[in-house]
């Protein structure tokens, strides 16, 4: 170990363990100028995976005009052989859908909005547009035996629209998942949610009859609240969390969305509260301090920066 491992002092009434779900292939390398390597990309995903991630998504089959850096995506997949069929990828539409479908993989992702104003940027759909188009997608996919998960953004707070009711969110939410999806990740686009208002927005899922196993969340640290409200998610019964391997991400469509919560701040969370997760902590801060000298710049995981990770 690098570092010293957190004390572990379980709090009563938390899940026993969780899943992490890494997106920092995806969702932390779509935001950078600078093209990456699909060599890079292929290590990165391999070295997450040998980590004891159990879900890393790998990329997305979005047109290369809007997101220039996973104009690779094919390719990667191809590179990454059969291990690569069972990773998640990103599929904003039937074509992208087509393409999977071509390359045989068993997981896809659509990205939906709880705002009308980010689903036109983000979509070039209106809010209710957005769910006829994700319908003939979603339908395709699960009659070809593919699981299906739907992301939510904008759910605590649009940079256009501001605040975000909550049965606005939960609407939006149970339409995706009336289409087929088997999981909903309620995404904090913007980093904005503080812990009370996640104990909210999951009471009020609960309360539309969708159960904690088929939430997950999804935080940016842009105000410094990710943990926080990961926390304020364990409390209320969630056991999936999205995260990105040294805090990368962003989105090209709403500049106020800063980086994802890091995987390795998550994992020192986890650790010392006791809640199993599976990862070699180690593991994944070596590889975020690889990766961050392929972008050039150190990591803003406060994890990474602790322990001081060498690839």
């Amino acid at each position: 170990m690098t570092g010293p491992l957190p004390a572990v002092v379980p709090e009563p009434g938390l899940p026993a363990a969780v899943t992490i779900y890494e997106v920092g292939p995806r969702d932390g390398l779509q935001n950078e100028k600078a093209l990456v390597p699909v060599e890079v990309k292929e290590e990165f995903v391999r070295r997450l995976l040998a980590a004891g991630l159990p879900v890393v998504e790998a990329t997305s089959f979005v047109h290369p005009r809007w997101v220039p850096q996973l104009a690779d995506a094919a390719e990667l997949m191809a590179r990454l052989g059969e291990p690569g069929r069972d990773l998640p990828v990103l599929v904003p539409n039937e074509r992208g859908l087509d393409r999977a479908l071509e390359l045989d993989l068993r997981h896809v992702a659509i990205f939906g909005s709880a705002t009308e104003t980010f689903a036109q940027k983000n979509l070039n759909r209106s809010f209710d547009e957005q769910f006829a188009m994700f319908g003939p997608t979603v339908a395709r996919a699960r009659a070809a035996g593919m699981d299906v998960r739907a992301y939510v953004s904008m759910c605590f707070g649009d940079p256009w629209e501001g605040a975000v009711p909550i049965e606005q969110v939960v609407a939006a939410g149970r339409r995706l998942l009336d289409l087929g999806a088997s999981q909903l990740s309620l995404g904090d686009t913007i980093g904005v949610g503080t812990a009370g208002h996640v104990t909210a927005l999951v009471r009020a899922f609960v309360d539309a009859g969708v159960p904690t196993d088929r939430l997950a969340l999804h935080f940016h640290d842009t105000y410094g609240q990710a943990l926080s409200n990961v926390q304020a998610g364990l409390r209320a019964g969630v056991t999936t969390y999205d995260a990105s391997a040294g805090g990368l991400g962003g989105c090209p469509y709403a500049r106020s969305a800063t980086g994802n919560l890091a995987t390795e701040d998550l994992v020192w969370l986890l650790t010392g509260l006791g809640v199993e997760h599976g990862v070699d902590l180690d593991a994944v801060v070596a590889t975020s301090t690889w990766m961050a000298g392929h972008l050039g710049r150190p990591s803003p995981s406060a994890v990474v920066r602790a322990l001081g990770g060498t690839a």
